[in-house]
């Protein structure tokens, strides 16, 4: 076996100004949690009004899944990554000014165009910059900055909750805005996008950057890649070496959004009023902590996924989210003293079990198992499929606590982590420490 190598000083920098695009992801997402809690009284908002400001940056964020793959694949991931931050602007500049229903739904629909796209471009960026034995580590930067920038809106919409202040609630998003766009000066576009493109040559100078070793062999096996008669037909996606991977990368996609942790991220605020914890101040304190242990988990998760593998943290993490749920629906049926407290702590137990498994290793298993004709295209659609799930889950959510009740509404959650658990047993095979041509070779076998 050879000795673990650690990853290069330009590997870890490129994928951090990529994993940028996680914190404008995490806090645009999640900053409506807090805010909604203000323009609800502001502009007297039904039930259906805030499902629809929650769910319309979610069918933003479905179109901009979809056709970011084809705009990384054609463009390159880091002029995508460009054309991101121009969508972050408009969106956060429209949500600063609005002054009614309308607009809030405009600018949280472009905002959900740029978070569609780069879900799957910063990933695929980082995945094709990273060296096979940190790959894990390093993509999983992503889902760490989303998980800091979900803690971030938490602290910004606390902060300015006194003052009920909520259109510098979406301004402070200009700041990683900024920050990134001076980082892509600096950074290259991808070795696997330079071969696909006929720039071998470019492509080799930043693999030796990256990478210690295989670079011949990466650049044999990326070139036969694109040399594939099918490498950007749709129809490549149902061929027999791709059709597995392309669906157990949609199943994985699927059950990150599906087993409900975007009822949290989304309604936290809600949930904890629902405890008991009525006042808005009280509430988004409490949703805090839920922000606090979904970073802490994920760095910890950072130190697992390339020592331990993917597939035994789903199924610890599938397991401890489906108890979790289960406990948290039993706290709200309970009428003692306690209950609000038990709430909590199920609550924070079910972000941790996510946050070190579905969190992380869902986007890096589609950033790893298809092969580069197709890569940006297949990403895109199973990302599509998770902002589909998400944008159902999100909007439903309100009226399933109507139908079924709270307890009930997370006893299904808990249901649906058990069928994941089946999935991953079932169909996921262990990518660790495997180089991107390794897991395609696997798919290849008879």
């Amino acid at each position: 076996m050879s000795k673990k190598r650690k990853f290069t000083s330009y590997s870890l920098f490129v994928s951090c100004i990529a994993a940028i695009g996680g914190i404008l992801f995490g806090y645009n997402t999640s900053v409506i949690s807090g805010v909604l809690l203000f323009i609800t009284k502001d502009f007297q908002l039904s039930t259906i009004e805030q499902e629809l400001i929650v769910s319309t940056l979610l069918i933003g964020a479905l179109i901009g899944a979809l056709a970011g793959g084809v705009i990384a694949d054609h463009f390159g991931r880091k002029k995508t990554l460009f054309f991101t931050l121009l969508l972050f602007f408009i969106g956060i500049f429209t949500l600063t000014m609005a002054s009614g229903f309308n607009a809030f739904l405009i600018g949280r629909f472009i905002s959900g165009l740029a978070i569609g796209i780069v879900s799957m471009a910063a990933p695929l960026y980082i995945a094709e910059m990273s060296p096979p034995e940190n790959r894990g580590a390093l993509v999983s930067l992503n889902q760490l900055c989303i998980t800091i920038g979900i803690l971030l809106a938490y602290i910004v919409t606390y902060s300015f909750a006194a003052k009920s202040d909520w259109r510098d609630m979406f301004a402070f998003a200009f700041i990683p805005v900024v920050l990134q766009f001076l980082g892509l000066f600096f950074i290259a576009e991808t070795p696997s996008w330079l071969i696909s493109h006929g720039k071998p040559e470019a492509a080799n100078q930043i693999l030796h950057k990256i990478r210690v070793a295989h670079v011949h062999e990466h650049l044999v096996h990326e070139k036969k890649e694109e040399d594939a008669p099918t490498k950007k037909q749709f129809k490549a996606l149902f061929s027999p070496s791709v059709r597995m991977p392309f669906l157990i990368g949609i199943g994985v996609a699927v059950f990150q959004s599906i087993t409900g942790i975007n009822t949290v991220i989304y309604y936290a605020p809600q949930i904890f009023q629902l405890a008991g914890y009525e006042t808005a101040q009280t509430a988004l304190f409490a949703t805090i902590l839920v922000g606090a242990i979904n970073v802490v988990v994920t760095v910890i998760s950072l130190w697992l996924i390339d020592r331990v593998g993917r597939r035994p943290l789903l199924v610890a993490g599938l397991i401890g989210m489906a108890f979790s749920l289960f406990i948290l629906g039993i706290s709200f049926l309970s009428k003692s003293e306690a209950s609000g407290l038990t709430a909590v702590f199920a609550l924070l137990i079910y972000v941790g079990f996510f946050a070190v498994s579905l969190g992380p290793v869902a986007w890096l298993i589609i950033s790893e198992v298809y092969p580069l004709g197709i890569r940006g295209r297949a990403m895109g659609i199973a990302t599509f499929s998770n902002w589909l799930c998400n944008y159902f889950v999100s909007l439903t959510f309100l009226t399933l606590i109507q139908v079924l009740g709270t307890a009930g509404t997370f006893w299904l959650y808990a249901i649906i982590c058990f069928l994941g658990l089946w999935f991953v047993i079932k169909l996921v095979p262990e990518t660790k420490g495997k180089t991107l041509e390794e897991i395609q070779s696997f798919w290849k076998k008879p």
